[in-house]
This record gives structure tokens, C-alpha cells and sequence, in this order.
């Protein structure tokens, strides 16, 4: 059996009151014993996700991050409502035990939901995962599956149609990206103006709408640890709408970082996309468009869009790291990130047939 992702020890100022978690934990699952071990998953960098163990029995806590944020963002509540909706016709969803709107308890929104005890890929492969050329390549197409199945799931019967805002998806998402990107922008990091300009320039309509993950990546994705090429889960679904899957893909390909990038797209590498047997991004492609049925005559578009969404993400965080609203030391370099993302954006349009 290959090693089942752990949580670690809670970072510095993230801490949760045990006693509070306890109370409200037994209150949820009444025939829970003993006190609650509680530690802190290592990966993402907006929502904070805790492990909360009695014994043999495990969940997980998800909550906003501590500070100050932007009233729209980070709604526990929202997620928590989609993934509920979602499990029946999606099965790699966890379930979800109990949810607390009740800011008496830790001061926000949260959710307990049950723990898929997996591999999680982060930046490199466990130690005691070998997997040769072919073996990887497998595990890559079995990721991305995923991905599809999802993008074929009847939103309606779901109960989730009403869950987006309806044609003209392509549009707002370039709209609302840049207007917070405009917000959160610091004096040290460059403008992007060429790029939203190009980005509103080449706009196409919405090729389909359909249910999206909007943050679809291998470390949001929960392996089988005796059989790694079985996704059991998949997670994170704080952003999830109804959209334009190409746009999903290209949020997807933005953190895929393959074997030949430069220097500066290898430093934000954060999964094992650069190992043999991987996809390039534009086999990536190729594979979801055969998989799914769809046709467009170029990606150009959605890989800067891609890129361009996360320079935002990376931005945000940086001016919550900025203002002294995070002490996190891990967002130190973020400016740098949004910096040498511009960068690409610039070099992907100067390139483009569009």
C-alpha cells in the first residue's frame, strides 16, 4: 500500500480550539468518544482544511482562512450545499457530517465532511509510489477522466442548474477577474492591462455550460493507495458553478507545468505534471476534446485566461500577505509569481493565431 496523505502540525496562528471542535463534533456524531487529535493539511493556500481524528475514526474541517476577506469570497456554506448536491450523480465527493453557520462556535462558516483516506498528489510522487512511463501516463488519463465525467453530469437532475447566472459565462468570468485583479493589484507587480485587454479582445461565446470544478488539479484529487490509478475522490469545491468546461480545462492547465518550461514556470510547479509519462498540456487537450465531443479551433484563449485567473488568485493572497492580514511566510514571493505570469500571458498572446 503506497502512503496515505497525512495531515501535519497546525501553522503558527491557524490553531482551532479543541474543546469548541470537541463539542461541536459530538453534537454531529453523537457516539463519538475520547478527544479529538487535530492537525492541519499542508497544501492550498485560501480555504484552511484540518484532519480532526478520534481514534480510528477521522474527518476533516474545512473553514475560510483567518483576516480579513472579501465578503463574497471563501462561502463554506455555498460548498458545502454544492457537494451535497453533487455526491448522488458524482460519487468522488465527500459527504458531508455537519455544518455550522453558528460564528459563535469558531468565528465563521464551517463544514465537517468525512475523510477519503488516499494518495493526494502533491509537488513530487510519495516515495513508495514507483510508477514507470506507461504506469504514470495511465494515472494522468485516469485524472483527467474525471474531469470529463464531471463536465457530463446533468446539472438539472442534480438539483445545481440554478447554480450559475446563465449564458454570457465567458464574459463575466473576464470581467469580474479583471476587476479584481485592478483591486488587489500592489505597486511592485505589473498592470495586465495588455493581457485583459487581449483576454476581452478574444472573448468567444460560451461553448456549453455544464457543471465545473474551477480548481481541478492533481492535489484536489484523492488516489486509491492500493490501486493508484482509481480516483475515489475528488475535493475542493469551493469555486464549483455552471460554466464553460473549456474554461474549467484551461484553470486546470494553468498549474500544469510540463518537463521543458522555463525556470521561472518550473519555481511554481506545485504537482507531478513534469514527470515521465505525464501529458504535455497540449496532449492535455487533444485527450479532453477527444473525450468529451467538443471542438474549438484554438485553446489560445483559455490557456491565458488560465493563467491569467491564477496570477489573480496569487495577487489576492499576495495583497491579504501585503496589508499584514496573513503572516503566512509561504506568500512572501507571490508578487514575483503574478509578475512572471504576466510575463507568460504576454508571450502566449504575442504567439497566438487569434
Amino acid at each position: 500500500m503506497t502512503q496515505i496523505d497525512q495531515a501535519v502540525a497546525i501553522r503558527d496562528g491557524e490553531e482551532l480550539d479543541a474543546t469548541t471542535v470537541d463539542r461541536f463534533m459530538k453534537q454531529a456524531v453523537p457516539d463519538l468518544q475520547g478527544e479529538p487529535s487535530i492537525r492541519q493539511y499542508p497544501g492550498g493556500a485560501s480555504n484552511l482544511t484540518y484532519q480532526v481524528d478520534y481514534g480510528e475514526r477521522s474527518y476533516v474541517l474545512r473553514r475560510p482562512p483567518f483576516g480579513t476577506i472579501a465578503k463574497s469570497a471563501h462561502d463554506m456554506l455555498r460548498e458545502a450545499r454544492v457537494m451535497k448536491a453533487l455526491r448522488p450523480v458524482y460519487p468522488y465527493v465527500p459527504d458531508i457530517v455537519a455544518i455550522c453557520d453558528d460564528h459563535e462556535v469558531l468565528g465563521c462558516d464551517f463544514y465537517v465532511m468525512e475523510r477519503f483516506k488516499g494518495i493526494i498528489l502533491r509537488q513530487d510522487f510519495p516515495e513508495d509510489l514507483t510508477l514507470n512511463e506507461a504506469d504514470t501516463r495511465k494515472l494522468c488519463l485516469s485524472v483527467i477522466d474525471k474531469l470529463v465525467e464531471l463536465h457530463r453530469v446533468d446539472a438539472r437532475a442534480a438539483g445545481l442548474d440554478q447554480l450559475g447566472k446563465g449564458a454570457g459565462y465567458v464574459q463575466r468570468q473576464i470581467g469580474g477577474w479583471s476587476n479584481r485583479f485592478r483591486k488587489a493589484r500592489t505597486e511592485d507587480v505589473g498592470d495586465f492591462e495588455a493581457v485583459m485587454a487581449w483576454l476581452e479582445a478574444k472573448m468567444p461565446e460560451d461553448l456549453a455550460q455544464c457543471v465545473i470544478h474551477n480548481d481541478y488539479r492533481f492535489d484536489n484529487v484523492v488516489l486509491n493507495p492500493d490501486n493508484p490509478f482509481e480516483v475515489i475522490g475528488v475535493l475542493d469545491w469551493e469555486m464549483a458553478t455552471i460554466g464553460d468546461p473549456l474554461m474549467d480545462l484551461g484553470n486546470t492547465l494553468a498549474y500544469w507545468v510540463q518537463a521543458d518550461d522555463d525556470p521561472g514556470m518550473q519555481m511554481l510547479r506545485r504537482q507531478p505534471t513534469h514527470r515521465p509519462g505525464m501529458l504535455s498540456r497540449d496532449e492535455v487537450v487533444e485527450y479532453y476534446l477527444e473525450r468529451s465531443g467538443l471542438q474549438v479551433p484554438s485553446f489560445d484563449f483559455y490557456e491565458v485566461y488560465g493563467l491569467f485567473r491564477l496570477a489573480v488568485i496569487i495577487q489576492q493572497i499576495y495583497y491579504r500577505y501585503s496589508q499584514g492580514q496573513t503572516k503566512d511566510p509561504r506568500f512572501a514571493g507571490f508578487g514575483q509569481a503574478a509578475n512572471y505570469l504576466e510575463q507568460r500571458c504576454q508571450q502566449l498572446i504575442k504567439g497566438s493565431s487569434l
